[in-house]
């Protein structure tokens, strides 16, 4: 049995705030071959988390926000947004769930924002195909320029 309370949060909150990426996870799953796979992500508004997509057959994902906020955007392939979803703790939208082939970002607007991820497993590494090609990668010069966008941008707008 797992608690998911005020003292877990506070554990990966820390984690996110020391980490480089500013983000940290938590793995309910105890093997990476199950078949579903349960996690916690806490991270912070400087995060950047490269839009990309589960090409993978039924590689749906389903985000729930359990502390803060955060929006999640979902892209046509050349990286115009679709749409901007706000899921929020104190809002109407509390889950999304995205069906794969969806390139999609994620971006908290509060520091210690955490989510409960849910999606099918076993555990693959992202293949670089399934990053989206009009994103920088993670730790580019860009990265920080293109959150910045990320964050700005509405339905419609080309990143």
């Amino acid at each position: 049995m797992r608690i998911i309370g005020k003292e877990f949060f506070g554990e990966l909150e820390k984690k996110a705030v020391e980490s480089p990426r500013k983000r940290a996870h938590f793995n309910f799953h105890k093997s990476l071959d199950e078949e579903i796979h349960r996690l916690c992500v806490a991270a912070d508004p400087s995060t950047y988390i490269r839009p990309h997509r589960h090409s993978r057959l039924d590689a749906w994902e389903l985000l729930v926000i359990l502390k803060g906020a955060a929006d999640v955007l979902i892209f046509d392939n050349d990286g115009t947004v679709k749409e901007r979803v706000t899921i929020a703790i104190s809002g109407e939208t509390r889950a999304i769930e995205i069906d794969e082939n969806t390139f999609h970002g994620f971006i908290p607007h509060e520091d210690g924002s955490i989510i409960l991820e849910v999606k099918k497993g076993p555990y693959v590494p992202t293949p670089e195909s399934d990053f989206a090609p009009w994103a920088p990668a993670e730790g580019s010069e860009n990265a920080s320029a293109f959150l910045a966008k990320m964050k700005k941008a509405i339905p419609g707008t080309k990143l």
